[in-house]
């Protein structure tokens, strides 16, 4: 999967991160860092629901449209494991 808007998006959030390693590098105040830390988990999580919503429209549509029952369970199971492992904290 090559996604240019996905990766232009990872381009920023790795900009914001270095930055963030930079505050970290010159002492800047803890609070101040840990929004910047929320910012970038709040923009890889947009490109998470981005690149989900890429493969629903297509892996697995195309699986649960094709003639194997056992591909269709693969493939929605991965689905329901992504969500599980996003909800653990």
């Amino acid at each position: 999967m090559k996604d240019d808007n996905v990766l232009k998006r990872l381009r920023i959030v790795e900009g914001h991160l270095k930055g963030v390693i930079r505050m970290v590098e010159e002492g800047a105040y803890c609070i101040d860092i840990i929004r910047q830390i929320q910012a970038v988990d709040a923009a890889l999580n947009k490109v998470s629901a981005q690149i989900l919503d890429g493969h629903l429209n297509s892996c697995v549509i195309t699986a649960v449209q094709g003639e194997d029952p056992a591909e269709r369970q693969r493939v929605l199971k991965e689905v329901l494991e992504v969500f599980e492992t996003s909800t653990k904290v």
